[in-house]
């Protein structure tokens, strides 16, 4: 398809797609002649996953080229190649090393990944940004004196591991590993927003259960 198409099937005007292509965020049309190229549906694809990401998760160009510059690097194994994408996305604060509620969410977190049998996890949290934002959530949380350990910490980790589970299973029913890998990205932007507001209507329903509307 020509680039007025490949505006016309995604929604997306030239000048952005321009824009993109300068940018590296997709790869460049296969030369027809000087002046002319032609794209194809993984253009389309990834130009899809590129406006989700910085439409929907307000994902910065530069994260946006990191990110996919990890997605397509097919000399990584698929955890590396997986975990590099997701951790290059937006995440909260690096934790205070000398905050002592810092100290105590870090023993904690720890606590709960090995009363869970995260071994994996565990090995991963000196470079796990979704550690270190675990961490930064539960010393916020004892900094306004709700102490949540390991123990009340544990239900939700085992939901959140059943969340995980079908997260991956959808994964693997893509056909290529990039598509794997980008659909494992758009995942941590829409799914996770996803969840978020499934856990507040629950919220809302069982409050309406337990106390009515009164």
């Amino acid at each position: 398809m020509r680039l007025a198409e490949l505006s016309e099937r995604s929604g997306v005007s030239t000048a952005t797609i321009k824009y993109y292509l300068r940018e590296g965020l997709l790869p460049p049309g296969h030369q027809v002649n000087a002046t002319t190229a032609e794209y194809d549906e993984e253009h389309l694809r990834r130009l899809r996953l590129v406006r989700a990401m910085i439409q929907v998760g307000r994902t910065p160009v530069a994260t946006v080229r990191e990110v996919l510059g990890h997605v397509d690097d097919d000399s990584l194994g698929r955890t590396i190649r997986l975990g590099a994408a997701l951790w290059a996305l937006p995440r909260l604060p690096e934790p205070d090393a000398e905050d002592g509620h810092v100290t105590a969410a870090r023993t904690e977190a720890d606590d709960l990944l090995t009363a869970l049998g995260w071994t994996n996890a565990r090995l991963l949290t000196s470079i796990s940004p979704a550690y270190r934002s675990l961490v930064v959530a539960v010393a916020a949380l004892r900094r306004l004196g709700y102490d949540w350990d390991a123990e009340l910490l544990a239900p939700y980790a085992e939901l959140m591991h059943r969340a995980a589970v079908l997260d991956l299973d959808f994964v693997e029913s893509r056909e290529s590993e990039a598509e794997r890998v980008e659909t494992a990205v758009l995942g941590a932007i829409l799914i996770s927003p996803m969840l978020q507001a499934l856990h507040r209507l629950a919220q809302e329903e069982e409050s309406a259960r337990r106390y009515g509307f009164e």
